[in-house]
């Protein structure tokens, strides 16, 4: 099949900002890319006015609750929702029921992905059941299929647990990721540890709780050497340790959730369950810090934190409520409500870095190469309703708000998804 996409902008090395290209796709490959719009015909044309190209999204941090919670979130419909992001890849947790602990887990996820556009890819437990108190069998997790290791929402607290991950993984140069809480600062808190916690009589979750983490981590970094990286940092003071661990030459790296580029803990004033999530919503000062974090290089990657909950898990009291966000099919109309970044950094954020960093082979764009595009319009207006989410989660603060900014198409694995909005001419 041959896909046309027309007067379309690339950010991508190579092409210049400002400038239409016309790319062409057939049977899976890029055949041509070229400013003349003398394409051959094509079975489907794409309206590419006003939109950016870029190497296929990859998502560092979701959470499909499969197997085991199939109710909240599948692997086909957490997929399909991702491929309507923008996503041709996404790394998953291991805090499924059985956790992905054991090869067998690891070959679920993995098993379909020759009939997904979206790929994806399981992150193996670092320990059994992801309980923090037991190795899991790595070396056999690796061999599987596993990209990473971690335990997921879980913060590794068992610091012998931690330098025996780091030590085990240097055999083959394995990436350990960490959730960076101390757990024992943060048990039974709902919310950021502050003025609105207190406003508010909800028990916080201090900043402390990160900073701590952080630097019991990086010693142990510094000591067992290794591949370390930090998901869901949060605040000023995790922003600056890890900046000032990479001018020491250690080899840590770290990803920030979408929802901390936008929201602070002023949006829970309401007390809106939705915007419950772990690590919590910080002040605005963190969150300005996070972007700068972002623009210098400090922090490697933006994530969705997808993490779908049913009715029954979000309406409720607030204390009551499970954390988590989805983020899936709103993520790039968060990052334009957040204004950090131009289109070549949501490149490498969200594309590049991730794949660097789970190991996966890079994308470019040019004619020979397999096509693995996102296609994106920072200007167009949607709803998020319950007809256009794909997942089977309730828990979106941007339930029948009109957003500017969307992910319209993507094309991997010999697979493509468009929005109707895009498309002048199918089966032509």
């Amino acid at each position: 099949m041959r896909i046309s996409i027309k007067n379309v902008q690339i950010a991508a090395k190579g092409f210049n900002p400002g400038e239409s290209y016309h790319v062409s796709v057939v049977d899976g490959k890029i055949a041509e890319i070229g400013p003349s719009s003398s394409l051959a015909e094509a079975e489907l044309e794409i309206d590419g006015s006003g939109c950016w190209l870029s190497a296929g999204w990859c998502d560092l941090r979701a959470h499909f609750n499969d197997p085991g919670m199939e109710h909240k979130e599948d692997l086909e419909s957490g997929a399909l929702a991702a491929a309507d992001g923008g996503f041709t890849a996404v790394a998953l947790l291991p805090n499924t029921e059985p956790a992905l602990d054991n090869k067998k887990g690891i070959r679920y996820i993995l098993s379909g992905n020759s009939q997904r556009l979206t790929q994806l890819y399981p992150l193996g437990a670092v320990s059994i059941g992801a309980k923090g108190e037991e190795l899991a069998e790595m070396m056999d997790l690796r061999q599987a299929g596993a990209l990473a290791f971690t335990d997921g929402t879980r913060p590794i607290t068992n610091t012998a647990l931690l330098l025996k991950s780091l030590q085990y993984l240097l055999h083959f140069n394995g990436l350990l990721i960490n959730h960076p809480t101390e757990a024992s600062l943060v048990r039974g808190g709902q919310m950021h540890e502050g003025i609105n916690s207190t406003l508010l009589g909800m028990k916080g979750m201090p900043v402390l709780a990160e900073e701590m983490a952080i630097e019991r981590d990086l010693r142990l970094l510094e000591y067992a050497g290794g591949r370390l990286h930090f998901s869901g940092i949060s605040t000023a003071a995790g922003v600056d340790l890890v900046r000032n661990a990479k001018a020491r030459g250690l080899a840590v790296s770290c990803d920030v959730s979408v929802a901390h580029l936008v929201f602070t803990d002023n949006a829970l004033l309401d007390f809106d369950t939705n915007y419950k999530v772990n690590p919590p919503l910080r002040q605005e000062e963190d969150r300005k810090a996070l972007i700068d974090g972002l623009k210098d290089g400090t922090i490697d990657a933006i994530v969705t934190d997808h993490q779908p909950q049913d009715t029954e898990s979000k309406k409720l009291e607030f204390d009551l409520a499970e954390f988590g966000m989805m983020g899936l099919q709103t993520f790039y109309a968060s990052l334009l409500k957040a204004g950090v970044l131009d289109a070549s950094l949501l490149a490498e954020k969200v594309s590049h870095a991730p794949r660097r960093l789970l190991g996966l082979p890079s994308i470019e764009i040019k004619a020979g190469e397999s096509a693995n595009l996102t296609l994106f319009s920072p200007e167009f207006e949607w709803q998020f309703t319950e007809e256009t989410n794909f997942s089977k989660g309730i828990n979106s603060p941007f339930f029948n708000q009109t957003l500017r900014g969307k992910a319209l198409g993507v094309i991997a694995n010999g697979m493509h998804h468009f929005h109707s909005a895009v498309v002048v001419k199918t089966n032509g």
